[in-house]
């Protein structure tokens, strides 16, 4: 199947961008990498008047560092992430998070901004950077405005972004030096979407956790105080305090009556825990296939 007709423009910078967004009449849609709108506009999911291609927009593919903060624009490829084109913060998480995305052709194309604004919840980017406590830059020609990405990705494909408005950048705080990271999921297969995914990032010498929960029927669950999934407190044993019983409570709490689903979210984020207790900030992306 072939998309339906649509207008294309191709704005030569982000002034331009935004101009044409706000003057355009009818349904809008914007394409980067295309890895999400692509299959939809074949399909005819979508059906959009106007298709504005941001990928040669140069404000949205640079990346650079403000102080301890990592600015990413958002047509960076996971693959720019992956083989370290860009600056890192966070002791090479990102780039193994990056690596474990899809397909290499995937990931050639795709994008942060993209995989942010779409949301699905069982996109890697989502999870891990809720975890990470990344913000989003959203621009307009009216001026430009911060979310924290939690408070951006409102549910499953749906996102706080006002008529003419754009994911222009990504904001992700350096790590602390003690930090542990771990990013676990499970597919059907090697490359598929997840069906299960856990993030975790510990600071020992802060006693603080921060857990989130991906992949599941909503947005991302995010549990910025983790302690309580750690018997109350974080130290060097943080792995060997894991509750699962807590976190198992915790998805209860949101509405996942099925218990066979709370156990393999359960299982991942384990997993995820014991990665961050083996290996620290630069450990191995873990990915399971059934």
């Amino acid at each position: 199947m072939k998309p339906a007709p649509f207008a294309y423009a191709r704005p030569r910078d982000l002034a331009d961008l935004l101009d044409r967004l706000a003057a355009a009449e009818g349904t809008v849609k914007l394409i980067a990498g295309g890895q999400s709108l692509g299959p939809m506009l074949n399909l005819r999911l979508v059906e959009p008047d106007l298709v504005i291609d941001i990928a040669g927009v140069p404000e949205l593919r640079r990346a650079g560092l403000e102080g301890g903060t990592l600015v990413l624009g958002a047509c960076v490829s996971h693959a720019d992430i992956e083989d370290g084109r860009v600056p890192d913060v966070t002791g090479g998480a990102m780039a193994r998070v990056a690596g474990a995305i899809a397909y290499r052709a995937v990931r050639n194309r795709g994008t942060v901004g993209g995989s942010l604004a779409h949301a699905d919840p069982a996109a890697d980017w989502v999870s891990s950077l809720i975890a990470l406590g990344a913000e989003v830059e959203l621009s307009a020609r009216a001026g430009r405005r911060r979310l924290p990405l939690d408070a951006f990705v409102r549910g499953a494909l749906d996102v706080d972004l006002e008529p003419g408005e754009i994911v222009s950048a990504v904001r992700v705080p350096a790590m602390s030096a003690d930090a542990a990271w771990g990013y676990a999921k499970h597919c059907s297969k090697i490359g598929e979407f997840a069906h299960a995914i856990g993030a975790v990032l510990i600071e020992p010498q802060r006693g603080r956790a921060r857990v989130v929960i991906g992949a599941i029927e909503r947005a991302p669950l995010l549990i910025a105080d983790a302690r309580p999934l750690f018997g109350g407190r974080i130290g060097p044993d943080f792995h060997s305090r894991f509750d699962a019983r807590a976190a198992d409570e915790a998805l209860r709490a949101i509405g996942m009556a099925d218990a066979v689903d709370r156990h393999v979210h359960v299982s991942v984020l384990a997993r995820a825990v014991a990665q961050a207790a083996r290996s620290g900030p630069v450990s191995e992306p873990l990915t399971e296939a059934a």
